[in-house]
């Protein structure tokens, strides 16, 4: 691994700077502030961000529909499309999430999208798949929290974060059906590392995942083998994806905004850019029917 040292492209005190993602065809990078219920728009063109929608609660994730609209995961179950400010309700709400909200999620190569959520009173969180036609289905309910999500190269593997059980799934996937299961632990994070939070995979296949309370990305091969790490100047590293017009720019979230100093670190918050060294691959693509 040949990475590069982390650079602060959005100085932004974010309270939960999460869920990066890039979108081709406007050449720009959205991401949220969760916690502040915020969408921005970072542009690297002109180094400009912008707040792109707010919404009045949290959002937890969101992809990118074919059409380029986005669809937007957030507080009590709430499924939302967006585009240009305007807003279209798909689901309005889930009653086991009436008072969480979504956390990561990833649209499949069907279009499908897998969406996980923060965990409830009793300490459980789950994990559902959102259909094309609009349909939900409640894939697992005993995670800790979760988290970040991705698909191997040849689409047989499902990656899924399971933070609060410091642990990243393997899952065999069926993308005809959307099916997956035969869940086994892949990785287990020792504490010291921190968290497991957002993850991507490369065009290699080996996975990068963003370490809350670590300050680092670390690397796997595709078998969970160690490859090294990233550090980073701020504690909360939530999410990483790839970006650029070659996807060899790979754009991390922070968190901790509100609590910038010796222990987050100055520039907690803020959205950074890094070369790992890897090229990914375009996000899928939701295609779900409003």
């Amino acid at each position: 691994m040949t990475a590069g040292v982390p650079e602060v492209v959005v100085d932004a005190p974010s309270e939960i700077g999460e869920g990066p993602l890039w979108h081709e065809e406007e050449q720009v990078l959205y991401w949220l502030d969760i916690a502040n219920g915020q969408l921005n728009r970072y542009d690297p063109a002109t180094g400009a961000n912008e707040r792109a929608h707010t919404h009045a609660g949290m959002i937890g994730g969101f992809t990118i529909q074919d059409d380029g609209a986005l669809l937007l995961f957030c507080s009590g179950g709430r499924i939302l499309r967006w585009r240009d400010g305007e807003t279209a309700t798909i689901v309005e709400e889930i009653p086991a999430e009436r008072e969480g909200r979504f956390n990561d999620v990833i649209a499949d190569p069907e279009g499908r999208v897998y969406c996980g959520t923060m965990p409830d009173p009793k300490g459980l969180a789950r994990l559902y798949r959102l259909d094309t036609d609009g349909s939900l289905s409640l894939l697992y309910d005993d995670i800790g929290l979760s988290n970040g999500m991705g698909f191997s190269p040849d689409l047989t593997t499902f990656y899924h974060t399971d933070t609060n059980h410091y642990v990243i799934y393997r899952l065999d996937y069926d993308r005809g059906t959307g099916l997956v299961g035969n869940r086994s632990v892949l990785v287990r994070s020792p504490k010291e590392n921190g968290t497991p939070d957002g993850m991507a995979v490369d065009r290699a296949g080996t996975i990068w995942s963003a370490h809350w309370g670590g300050g680092a990305i670390y690397h796997f091969a595709a078998d969970g083998a160690p490859l090294g790490s990233v550090r980073f100047p701020v504690a909360q590293v939530s999410s990483v994806t790839f970006g650029g017009p070659r996807y060899d720019v790979a754009y991390a979230t922070t968190a901790g905004g509100h609590q910038r100093g010796p222990e987050l670190g100055a520039l907690a918050g803020s959205l950074f850019r890094v070369d790992l060294g890897a090229i990914g691959t375009p996000p899928f693509r939701s295609r779900v029917k409003v």
